[in-house]
């Protein structure tokens, strides 16, 4: 892992759901404000692990990180793979002393974004005007989360292996309108 200071190519954060609605030229003064720190992993790095304590969600500026979960006998589940401009470990950041159930690994080389919930949920002193838009971006990808999360019980419900494909598969083919479609996983994961 590779420490940085400041961030300067805002061009990512522009298609970043959390920062949505905010002017580019904003970007700056924000990140300033907000403390940020940006920091670089290898690839198969781990960026947060599981049983530890986060202040901080992430945003993914370059490469692409996985979610992931190691039961007791070692055996890992790829649970979500984070690209670009999209956010992780904000659930866990906004819930003080909550340990994390899962892993964060470096999928391949990638620089991350750290921002402090504390700091995104005060106005700052200089009141940028910014914050409340931040904080209802945040709410908003939480809640698409969770909509995904409802969906991966939906999929796994079924009692049959076959029945939890029929249930995944159906949805992606009614989500594309089409009965052909990519799925971002390969077979193992």
């Amino acid at each position: 892992m590779k420490k940085g200071g400041y961030f300067t190519d805002y061009s990512i954060l522009g298609r970043s759901p959390l920062f949505r609605g905010i002017p580019a030229g904003d970007f700056g003064v924000l990140l300033e404000h907000l403390k940020t720190e940006t920091r670089s992993y290898k690839k198969g790095d781990l960026i947060c692990h599981a049983g530890e304590h986060t202040n901080a969600l992430g945003i993914v500026l370059t490469g692409s990180v996985t979610i992931e979960s190691d039961d007791i006998f070692g055996n890992r589940s790829v649970l979500d793979k984070v690209g670009p401009g999209q956010v992780f470990a904000e659930t866990y950041a906004c819930v003080p002393n909550e340990p994390m159930l899962v892993n964060v690994a470096a999928a391949e080389n990638c620089t991350v974004l750290f921002l402090k919930t504390a700091q995104i949920l005060s106005p700052c002193a200089v009141n940028c005007g910014h914050h409340g838009k931040l904080i209802e971006n945040l709410l908003l990808v939480s809640a698409q989360k969770n909509l995904s999360l409802s969906r991966r019980i939906f999929h796994t419900a079924p009692k049959t292996i076959r029945g939890r494909l029929i249930s995944y598969l159906s949805f992606q083919a009614i989500r594309e309108n089409s009965d052909s479609f990519t799925i971002p996983f390969n077979r193992q994961q």
